[in-house]
């Protein structure tokens, strides 16, 4: 990865597209959850981010602070996001995904810090070392997880100086979490955790493993059958076949967006499948992003709220076309209208 970075920096700096200048800046000494001291700008007012799970946790607070996205839009994502953000250059993103960062575009865009959020990687202090001193821009990390979510935004708002939204944001990710934290540990003394697979893929054989960081969301609502020894975290999961899809047996299968959902009824292979030929598999929501790991980030919170009346609708206490719309509202902005919220749940409910 570093020799990857390396040779690119070398390309991108030999072409002279090397930032602008940027008018000199107060600064403050910033320590990331990786343990790495980074000199960064107070209130910095040009961000770039490293990937989508960092522009889905940015775009509530600052979106209009970012210098570029990390890919193209597609899809209806319009119908839910400002308008301004499509204008934005498309600068990759630095682990995995669709395609590597453009490090011409990053440069040229000319932010005055980089952010990842999320799961820290192994080799990610030593990237991100790499790219901040062959750059000159810092590059910070800060952890999220589900539960963590809340303590992200508190540490983007101070950065930003965007604490008073943070602090919303926050709040009502609190109240959400221990809203289905105390359900869940009522289904659990009756002893009715639903035993679910989450599949993936064209073939819908790719499984969200237990302890991969995609299948938190599933982990905390459910008994995640798909326990693997060499667990794969990433998007796209463990290969395994319908053989071992029938060895485990689930009472619910749920399947990522843009899977093989349509064609599983028509599919006398899948209809062995206990959950299949008794008609209980779904098809997660989504818009403009999956709600329960693509990518693995703040949405998820939708992912629970779901499952939560899915799976366990004699123990939800909230209505849950109100708290979807109270998050599209909160954190996109976006009036969620009935028709809308019918279109998200296309599949996804009996």
């Amino acid at each position: 990865m570093k020799k990857h970075l390396c040779l690119l920096l070398a390309l991108v700096l030999l072409c002279g597209c090397a930032a602008p200048a940027a008018e000199p800046r107060e600064t403050m000494d910033y320590t990331d959850d990786l343990g790495r001291s980074v000199s960064v700008p107070q209130k910095a007012r040009r961000i770039a981010i490293t990937g989508p799970l960092s522009q889905v946790y940015i775009l509530p607070l600052a979106g209009d602070l970012l210098v570029g996205v990390c890919n193209e839009f597609t899809g209806d994502a319009a119908k839910y996001l400002p308008e301004d953000i499509f204008s934005k250059t498309e600068i990759g993103q630095l682990y995995g995904g669709k395609g590597e960062m453009d490090l011409e575009a990053l440069l040229s865009a000319a932010p005055e810090i980089a952010v990842d959020i999320g799961e820290p990687k192994d080799s990610m202090a030593q990237d991100l070392n790499a790219l901040q001193e062959q750059t000159g821009i810092p590059f910070l990390h800060i952890d999220a997880t589900v539960r963590t979510a809340p303590d992200a935004y508190r540490e983007l708002g101070r950065l930003l100086g965007r604490e008073e939204k943070a602090e919303e944001l926050a709040l009502w990710l609190e109240a959400t979490y221990a809203n289905i934290t105390a359900m869940m540990e009522r289904v659990d003394a009756d002893g009715a955790r639903v035993r679910v697979l989450y599949c993936l893929g064209d073939k819908g054989t790719n499984v969200i493993a237990e302890g991969s960081f995609h299948a938190e969301t599933i982990n905390l609502m459910a008994d995640n059958l798909a326990k693997l020894d060499d667990v794969v975290s990433q998007g796209t999961g463990n290969e395994v076949d319908l053989e071992q899809l029938l060895l485990w047996d689930p009472d619910v299968i749920l399947f990522a967006p843009d899977s093989c959902f349509d064609a599983i009824a028509g599919d006398p292979q899948w209809q062995s499948l206990r959950a299949v030929a008794e008609g209980r598999y779904y098809e997660t929501p989504c818009g403009p992003y999956g709600w329960l790991s693509s990518p693995p980030a703040v949405q998820r919170y939708l992912g629970m709220l779901w499952l939560g009346e899915l799976l366990y609708p004699e123990y939800t206490e909230y209505d849950l076309q109100e708290e979807v719309t109270a998050y599209y509202k909160l954190f996109y902005g976006c009036d969620l209208t009935e028709e809308m919220y019918r279109e998200l749940m296309v599949n996804a409910l009996p």
